[in-house]
C-alpha cells in the first residue's frame, strides 16, 4: 500500500495527508461536541446554560477565520494546520482536569481554544485544494471539496457516536484523553510530511485585506452566515434537548441517532456533484444554490407546522431530519464550491477566511438562539426561526452571480 501511494502525483498524496488531517480532527470535534452536550446536562445544566459553554467557541470562530485566511497567506496553510492539531491537543486536555475544576468559565476557555483550533483546520483543508486543481479544471475542483466537505460531515457524525458511547463506557475524562493521544500522534505525522510553504501567498500580504473586496464572495458569505444559523439554531442544543427530555431517549440513542443524520448527511454531499448534474458536464452557479436555499425553506417550515399541531412528532422528527438533511447537504457542498471557485488564486485563504467568518457567525447566532428559544417557547420556534433564515438565505442568493460551465 506503501508502494502505490508514493507512485501517484505530488499533488494527489498532499491532497490525501490535509484530508487524513481533516478526518482526525472532524472525528474528535463531534465527539468533544456530544460529549459536552450530553455530560453537562447530565450534570443538571439548562439548555441556555449548555449553549453559553459554546459561545467562545462560536465566537472565536469568527476571529479565527478573519485573522487565520490572513495567517495562511502569510505563513502558509500547512502552519496554520498543524497549529490548528496542537490547539486542539490542549483544548482536550484542558477537559481532563478534575470535575471540580469543570466550571462553566473554565470549559468556555477550552471551548475557545477548540474553535480556534477547528476553523484553523477547516480554513487550511479547504484552502490547500485551491492550490492543487487547476484553474481551468471547475468540474475536479467541485469533485474533490464534495469528496472533502461530505467524508468530513459522515466522520463528524462518527464522532457525535463515538462522544455518546465514550461518555458512557470510560466516561467523560477518559474520552478527552484518549482523543488528544490520537491527535497528538496525527499532529507528528503531520509536521514530518505536510509541504512546506502550500497556499503561501507570493505577494506580500497586508493585514488590511482580512476583507473582502470581491462582491460575490460578501454575497456568498452573507448567504452562508444565514444557511448555518438556520441549521444550528435547532439542530445544536435545542434538538439533543428534545429528544432526550420529550421522547426519553437515553445518550446512547441521542449520540447514534444524530450520529446517523450527520452520517448520510455526508455522504450525500459527496454525491453533490452527481445530483446537482456534474454527470451531464454542468457545473452549478449562483441559480443553483438558490434554488436548493428555497426547497430548503419549504421542508424546515413543514416539520416546524408539524410539530406544532403534534402530527405524530417522533415520525415527523426522524423523516423529516433526513429530508432536511439531504438537502441540506447539497445547499452546504454548493456554497463550499463556489467559495473556492470565486476566491482569487494567489493568497487563496484570505477569502475563504472571510467567508468561513461568516460561517462562524451564523453558527454563533444559531447556537445562542438554539439554547434561548428552545427553553422558552420550544422546538417548534427554533424551527421557525430556521425557516426566516432559509427564507433570508434565498432572497440573498438571487444576487449571486453565474459561474461559466466547464
Amino acid at each position: 500500500m506503501i508502494a502505490a501511494i508514493s507512485n501517484l502525483s505530488k499533488d494527489v498524496r498532499q491532497y490525501m495527508l490535509v484530508t487524513f488531517n481533516y478526518w482526525n480532527f472532524t472525528i474528535t470535534d463531534g465527539a468533544l461536541r456530544m460529549l459536552v452536550v450530553l455530560h453537562f446536562h447530565q450534570l443538571g445544566y439548562t439548555s441556555l446554560e449548555i449553549a453559553s459553554l459554546f459561545l467562545f467557541y462560536e465566537f472565536f470562530g469568527v476571529v479565527t477565520n478573519l485573522i487565520g485566511g490572513w495567517l495562511g497567506a502569510k505563513l502558509g496553510l500547512n502552519r496554520t494546520m498543524n497549529i490548528g492539531l496542537g490547539m486542539q491537543v490542549i483544548a482536550l486536555l484542558m477537559l481532563a482536569v478534575p470535575s471540580t475544576m469543570l466550571t462553566v468559565p473554565w470549559v468556555m476557555l477550552a471551548q475557545a481554544m477548540s474553535g480556534i483550533a477547528k476553523d484553523l483546520n477547516k480554513m487550511s483543508a479547504k484552502s490547500a485544494i485551491k492550490t492543487l486543481v487547476p484553474n481551468e479544471q471547475q468540474g475536479a475542483l467541485y469533485k474533490w471539496i464534495a469528496i472533502l466537505t461530505g467524508s468530513k460531515n459522515a466522520l463528524k457524525g462518527t464522532g457525535f457516536f463515538l462522544g455518546g458511547l465514550l461518555l458512557a463506557v470510560i466516561g467523560f475524562k477518559g474520552a478527552v484523553v484518549a482523543m488528544a493521544a490520537v491527535l497528538f500522534v496525527v499532529l507528528i505525522l503531520s509536521l514530518m510530511w505536510l509541504e512546506k510553504d502550500m497556499g503561501k501567498a507570493k505577494q506580500k500580504i497586508k493585514f488590511s485585506q482580512i476583507f473582502s473586496k470581491s462582491s460575490s464572495i460578501n454575497i456568498l458569505s452573507a448567504a452562508r452566515m444565514f444557511l448555518f444559523g438556520a441549521r444550528d439554531v435547532w439542530f445544536v442544543v435545542a434538538l439533543p434537548l428534545y429528544l432526550s427530555q420529550v421522547f426519553n431517549w437515553d445518550h446512547l440513542m441521542v449520540g447514534g441517532f444524530l450520529a446517523t443524520w450527520v452520517i448520510a448527511y455526508g455522504l450525500v454531499q459527496g454525491f453533490a456533484p452527481r445530483i446537482t448534474g456534474k454527470a451531464k458536464g454542468v457545473v452549478p452557479d449562483g441559480r443553483a444554490a438558490m434554488v436548493w436555499a428555497g426547497g430548503l425553506a419549504v421542508v424546515t417550515a413543514v416539520i416546524a407546522l408539524g410539530i406544532g399541531y403534534q402530527w405524530q412528532p417522533q415520525l415527523m422528527i426522524v423523516i423529516g431530519l433526513l429530508v432536511f438533511g439531504a438537502i441540506f447537504a447539497v445547499n452546504s457542498s454548493l456554497h463550499s464550491y463556489l467559495i473556492v471557485s470565486y476566491a482569487k488564486d494567489d493568497g487563496v485563504s484570505l477569502d475563504v477566511g472571510f467567508y468561513y467568518m461568516a460561517n462562524a457567525m451564523g453558527r454563533l447566532i444559531g447556537t445562542i438562539l438554539s439554547g434561548l428559544i428552545y427553553q422558552q417557547y420550544g422546538l417548534a420556534a427554533c424551527l421557525w426561526v430556521s425557516f426566516a433564515f432559509l427564507a433570508a438565505t434565498t432572497l440573498i442568493s438571487i444576487k449571486l452571480p453565474a459561474h461559466p460551465k466547464s
